[in-house]
């Protein structure tokens, strides 16, 4: 695979098709006097939703060839992963249904759908508590031994111990919700409502999991003319910090084999303002450090005024495109930042490949979480227009169930 060889973005109108013809084949189902209709219509189900995972998957694998660093390739791999559970549910209900035809109904079939939220959370429980109690240790660890107790830092404490805390509180209230009986619709309505919203975030999260670990062990053989390099904070002394040493031996090794190919030399741009706890810009600390390992400072672009990534990024496409109108362009950052850097060299009008440096272990869940809410954060508009509609569709069919 490739990225950025294919022309055109993927749409899935086949989707849409599907799910039209999938409803007339289930409003035609529902007027036939046969009696084993209802296995038809579930029948139906499982095919359409085989379907869905198949489309999904395959504008999941086009776009990345499209565009590797798209919202879109979190949505088709975590609502697949969704649709992929679906697939089974109905697979092993149509199963029971012909065993047992007289137990199966048109009700229980639109529980098992409205249910669909519940079942899945309930089958990644193992999974979330596991990744959940491996962040916040992993999170300590990083603090104790960096001693850097910021915010940013935070991340990979305090969301999982909400997921934790999410995932004890729905169980205490689907415990009080038996006892108050299967049929009190406001309290189902209310579950299945915090089930749906539980669910999107988590298929959200599992895909920007899926889209960072294939964007950060993409490696490209791809010839570039210019190589930006995102700055990650100083040392008191105004030296890199290890973080940022790591990505700045990427990029020489990136360089070094090059020129060894094809015999071309590229040129570095630094990215990265200075800080207020700085000595001096991260762009210049990266400069000396690239003089001391034998590079020209002809060869070295600097861009000292961005404080974010988004800045990096947009700062640094302005300095490229005023010296090459149509350039091949890569860059370097951590292996955890790959695809939200990517992200935002799309923005900026780079397809500019990520090229990703290693970090020790306790870095990465933090690193991870932090992209995922920056991710959430910088999509806001959108995902509030999907969850609606996401919610709807639940709320829809606990109101048909009840």
């Amino acid at each position: 695979m490739i990225f950025f060889s294919r022309d055109k973005e993927p749409k899935l109108y086949n989707l849409l098709i599907l799910i039209l013809a999938a409803a007339a084949f289930l409003l035609f189902i529902n007027r036939m006097a046969d009696p084993q209709r209802l296995i038809y219509a579930n029948s139906v189900m499982t095919v359409t939703f085989a379907l869905a995972v198949v489309f999904l998957f395959s504008a999941f694998f086009r776009q990345l060839e499209h565009n590797p660093y798209s919202y879109n390739v979190i949505f088709y791999s975590g609502f697949g992963l969704f649709t992929l559970s679906l697939v089974w549910t109905h697979a092993y209900l149509t199963l029971q249904s012909v065993r047992q035809p007289d137990t199966f109904t048109i009700e229980k079939m639109l529980n098992i759908l409205l249910d669909s939220a519940k079942n899945f959370l309930l089958l990644t429980t193992p999974l979330l508590i596991g990744i959940s109690i491996a962040s916040i240790t992993a999170t300590v660890i990083l603090l104790v031994r960096t001693k850097d107790v910021f915010f940013r830092n935070l991340f990979g404490i305090l969301l999982p111990a909400f997921v934790l805390f999410g995932l004890a509180g729905l169980g205490v209230y689907r415990m009080l919700l038996y006892y108050a009986g299967e049929r009190y619709f406001y309290g189902n309505l209310l579950l299945n409502l915090f089930s749906s919203l539980f669910l999107y975030f988590e298929c959200m999260f599992f895909g920007t999991v899926i889209a960072i670990l294939i964007t950060s062990n993409y490696h490209t053989r791809q010839i570039v003319d210019f190589l930006i390099i995102l700055g990650c904070g100083l040392e008191k002394d105004g030296t890199p910090t290890t973080i940022l040493q790591k990505r700045l031996d990427a990029a020489i090794s990136f360089a070094e084999d090059q020129k060894k190919r094809s015999g071309k030399e590229l040129y570095f741009v630094l990215s990265g303002g200075q800080g207020e706890d700085e000595i001096q810009s991260e762009a210049a600390s990266m400069k000396y450090y690239l003089l001391g390992r034998g590079f020209s400072a002809k060869k070295m672009l600097l861009e000292n005024q961005s404080k974010s990534t988004r800045e990096n990024m947009n700062y640094s496409a302005k300095i490229i495109l005023a010296h090459q109108p149509n350039p091949a362009a890569a860059f370097v950052s951590s292996n955890f930042h790959i695809f939200r850097g990517g992200f935002y060299a799309i923005q900026a009008g780079l397809k500019a490949v990520g090229i990703s440096s290693p970090v020790k272990w306790y870095y990465w869940p933090n690193g991870v979480i932090g992209e995922f809410v920056g991710i959430i954060a910088d999509n806001i508009k959108k995902q509030a227009v999907i969850l609606f509609c996401f919610v709807f569709v639940y709320i829809l069919l606990a109101v048909l169930v009840y």
